[in-house]
């Protein structure tokens, strides 16, 4: 699969990439900044797309309706667990962190179905 990677922790986004090409997947894309992702989420070509909730003090949801209008699957990535998403979004996977490259493939499986 191909997968964006919206994470603004240089160190968690590296994580990320790593098990993902260890699940054997690719990843075409990481934003690490709120205007980047929105930018990447309208123009990528991406299989599942992976969020972080809080990019430096702003919220990634308008990046999720971005990707949602783009029929795009994503799911979240995030220190606050199911309880720091909102709304609609509560109902999309989310995965806790800190995580192991198992709970990533769990939630790639659950994301896209």
């Amino acid at each position: 699969m191909r997968v964006l990677i919206v994470e603004d922790e240089m160190t968690i986004a590296f994580l990320i990439e790593d098990m993902l090409e260890e699940l054997g997947h690719e990843v075409v894309e990481v934003a690490m900044r709120l205007s980047d992702a929105l930018e990447a989420a309208r123009r990528v070509e991406a299989d599942l797309a992976i969020l972080d909730v809080n990019l430096d003090g702003h919220r990634s949801f308008p990046v999720a309706d971005i990707l949602q209008e783009r029929a795009i699957p994503y799911a979240f990535a995030t220190g606050y667990g199911v309880l720091g998403l909102e709304g609609a979004y509560r109902d999309r996977p989310v995965l806790a962190k800190p995580f192991l490259r198992e709970h990533l493939a769990a939630l790639i499986v659950k994301a896209c179905g």
